[in-house]
This record gives structure tokens, C-alpha cells and sequence, in this order.
């Protein structure tokens, strides 16, 4: 059974957009954990569109469940995780030109400079995960940098057609078996919704689906708490879509 994590970054867009002191997203991560959300997730940016350090800050003191920072691979932010020490760091791709995260990183060709920086993170008891697409050699590359766990990107998955949907789902179904088959354990997210979660939490060996800008979007209308409790249902106890089965390789 899958857990999942709240991505929250959202709640300080809306916040950024105006400068203000509201919507703060220390008090949403309270209503997110009300809601049963098992994790927290926070994207700090390079250019601090959304997120700012001061939100880490205090979403280190309060969270209650697991924070999870996620960061790009650099000197920078390595400095803030072993400053703040969240429970777990997922290093991402990052283009400031960007609107959200466009794919997985690619480890396999920094695969000696991030050895470095998961060590040196891990050696301060905070969990590593690399985010990346559920391709074999990048599984492996991330097993090769020492991190123990991995998160598949799965907007391929959630931007494909509806004929297309079942083959990206094999994909993610399929790297989820070889990540676990090389000792790495397995999250999952970007893009999922309401409308598509289901079959990748019912993929054999996932352990956490990080979801955001869908649970931020049905918030607008019945509350964050409640949006979070109709995903939790979703994530926990997906319907065995006949088309998929029960989802493994």
C-alpha cells in the first residue's frame, strides 16, 4: 500500500504572486497532515519562485510526518539540507527557465559528482532519492551513486494519450522491478490526478506517490484537509482497473 507525500510548493505560488504573508504554506502542511497526508514536500528553487528558505525553516519545526526537500545538485543547496536536515532529499533537474520539472536527472552522466553529495548527505542521516526517469541505466547509475531510493518521473505517463497510457504505465511498472531488483526502493510523482493515480499506486513495490498541483487545485473548491483525504483513499486502495490487473512486470 502506497503513502502519500503533499507537495505544497503551490499554496506559496499563490502567496509569491502577491508578496503577501498568505496563504502560508506552514499552516496548509498542518491541514495537508490533518487530511492524513504521510509526508510533506517542498521544492526549493534556485530563483525562490515559490518555496523561500524561511518556509524550510519552519516547516522543519512543524511537520509532523516526513519532509521531503526537494533540490537541485548543487553546492548551494547541499548547504541548506545539511543545515536544515530534513527527512529526505530528492535531488532534481532544475532549468530556471522551466515552469515545473521537466524530466527525470540524469545520473548516469554526473553519476561521480552526485556519489559525493549522496554520501555526504546520507552521513548526516538524511535519506536520498533521485529523481528520474524509469529508464535501466539511470536505475542503475542511481544505484552506482549509493542512494536508496529512487522516484520514477511519471509525467509520460500522465501526459499520454489514452492509447498510449498502458505502455507508459509498463514503463513505470517496469522500472519500479528493476529499481527494487538493484536493492532501491521506490516513489513515485509529477502530474498525477484524481483521474489517473490509481494505476500507478497499484504498481507492485510502490511506496509513495508525492502529488501537489491536482490536491491544490480540488482545495480551491472542498478545502485542502478533505482534497488530501480523497487522495490518501485513491492512493491506498486503488481499483484493479481490468485493462491493467494487478500491476507488475
Amino acid at each position: 500500500m502506497a503513502s502519500l507525500g503533499v507537495n505544497i510548493d503551490h499554496i506559496a505560488n499563490v502567496r509569491q504572486a502577491r508578496h503577501a504573508a498568505e496563504p502560508d504554506p506552514v499552516s496548509y502542511a498542518l491541514l495537508a497532515e490533518l487530511g492524513g497526508a504521510d509526508g510533506i514536500t517542498v521544492h526549493l528553487r534556485e530563483d525562490r519562485r515559490h518555496i523561500q528558505d524561511r518556509d524550510v525553516e519552519r516547516l522543519r519545526a512543524s511537520v509532523r510526518s516526513r519532509l521531503n526537500l526537494e533540490m537541485a545538485a548543487t553546492a548551494e543547496m547541499e548547504a541548506i539540507a545539511l543545515r536544515i536536515r530534513p527527512d529526505m532529499v530528492t535531488l532534481v533537474p532544475e532549468r530556471r527557465q522551466e515552469v515545473t520539472t521537466e524530466g527525470g536527472l540524469d545520473v548516469a552522466s554526473q553519476r561521480e559528482a552526485l556519489c559525493g553529495l549522496v554520501g555526504r548527505l546520507q552521513d548526516a542521516a538524511i535519506s536520498v532519492s533521485l529523481f528520474v526517469d524509469a529508464e535501466p541505466h539511470q536505475l542503475e547509475a542511481c544505484a552506482a551513486t549509493g542512494a536508496r531510493w529512487v522516484e520514477l518521473h511519471t509525467g509520460g505517463y500522465c501526459e499520454a494519450s489514452w492509447a498510449k497510457q498502458p505502455e507508459a504505465l509498463a514503463r513505470l511498472s517496469e522500472g519500479s522491478f528493476i529499481a527494487r531488483s538493484l536493492g532501491l526502493r521506490v516513489n513515485a510523482g509529477h502530474g498525477l490526478t484524481y483521474q489517473n493515480v490509481e494505476p500507478v499506486a497499484a504498481i507492485e513495490g510502490m511506496e509513495e506517490l508525492n502529488i501537489g498541483h491536482t490536491i491544490v487545485a480540488r482545495a480551491l473548491a472542498v478545502g485542502l484537509e478533505q482534497a488530501v483525504r480523497q487522495m490518501k483513499a485513491l492512493v491506498q486502495n486503488p481499483r484493479r482497473d481490468p485493462l491493467f490487473g494487478s500491476i507488475h512486470p
